[in-house]
């Protein structure tokens, strides 16, 4: 699947849309003085945006193409890594970013697991993703898997067990609109 990032991450940030920063700036509960990771976050076309509200903000992704194009943004640290082992200490972020990722990563609840795993004790997690219930969305899946991206969408539901799994709770917000959001607490 990184190749097909690797081809359009050039391009990707006039291609795609943008996300509504605004609200994932009160999602997030920004600002926050500590760190960010926006996982599978690309060229960093959404935390790059967010950056001045964050203490520090990283990146990662598995694409290279995507990651050398995020290190020409300013404060950007972007590091090159699969969201499923992340090379972070336990406990490093205050807040975790995924923006339209969850479904391009290869073992989603190995990604959240992780995530669980390198978020602060009451830290949150915000996870943006298409809403495969909606025709449209489920359109754009079968284009995937007809460019064998590997893609696996899922709907609110399933996220949020998969966050209850590893001792997150959990809450949808929007689950009837072609997007969705998930913010899902760390006990502190």
């Amino acid at each position: 699947m990184t190749r097909h990032f690797d081809m359009v991450a050039r391009v990707y940030d006039r291609l795609i849309p943008r996300s509504d920063t605004g609200r994932l700036t009160r999602l997030l509960g920004l600002p926050v003085d500590g760190s960010m990771l926006d996982a599978g976050g690309g060229t960093g076309r959404v935390s790059g945006r967010l950056r001045p509200l964050v203490g520090q903000l990283v990146i990662t992704d598995a694409s290279r193409g995507m990651m050398n194009q995020a290190r020409r943004r300013r404060g950007l640290n972007a590091v090159r890594a699969i969201a499923e082992r992340l090379p972070f200490a336990e406990g490093r972020f205050d807040r975790i970013l995924v923006v339209d990722a969850l479904h391009h990563f290869a073992n989603a609840q190995q990604a959240i697991t992780d995530f669980a795993r390198v978020l602060k004790p009451g830290g949150r997690i915000v996870i943006e993703e298409p809403n495969i219930r909606r025709k449209g969305i489920r359109l754009l899946a079968l284009a995937e898997r007809a460019a064998r991206m590997g893609s696996r969408f899922f709907d609110a539901d399933q996220i949020v067990a998969m966050m209850h799994r590893v001792g997150l709770s959990a809450t949808v917000v929007e689950p009837r609109s072609l997007i969705f959001w998930i913010t899902a607490d760390k006990p502190a």
